[in-house]
């Protein structure tokens, strides 16, 4: 289990699940795929509606698409001349669910040392 087709990455048999980890969470790495993988965990949308809930340029768009298609984390079907995304795992929408429950924690605890900071019961 080597290398794959000259392009100095190992294939994925090889690759330690840290690695494959980080990998995946590079390609959440970015706010426009977070808005749009949210958008996806209501329902599946077509692009035209994606795009109008994003307000970015079609090309921006179409780029993290594309980066979110190769991640395997969205899935497109056609049906005439629209193309609909969806979530490929149920568990992204999950995974959505616990990083927001996660920020409103760290949040809410700034929030709170902030408040004894300004109230002077703190250090």
């Amino acid at each position: 289990m080597g290398e794959t087709g000259g392009h100095g990455r190992a294939t994925q048999a090889s690759t330690p699940l840290y690695q494959l980890k980080a990998d995946f969470f590079k390609t959440l790495g970015h706010p426009l795929r977070i808005r749009v993988l949210e958008l996806l965990s209501v329902r599946e949308h077509a692009v035209a509606e994606v795009l109008a809930q994003v307000e970015v340029e079609a090309a921006s768009l179409s780029q993290q698409l594309a980066v979110l298609r190769k991640a395997n984390l969205v899935a497109t079907r056609r049906e005439g001349s629209n193309v609909y995304y969806s979530l490929t795992h149920p568990q992204i929408a999950e995974l959505l669910r616990v990083a927001r429950g996660i920020l409103t924690g760290l949040l809410e605890g700034q929030a709170e040392l902030l408040a004894d900071l300004k109230a002077g019961r703190h250090g």
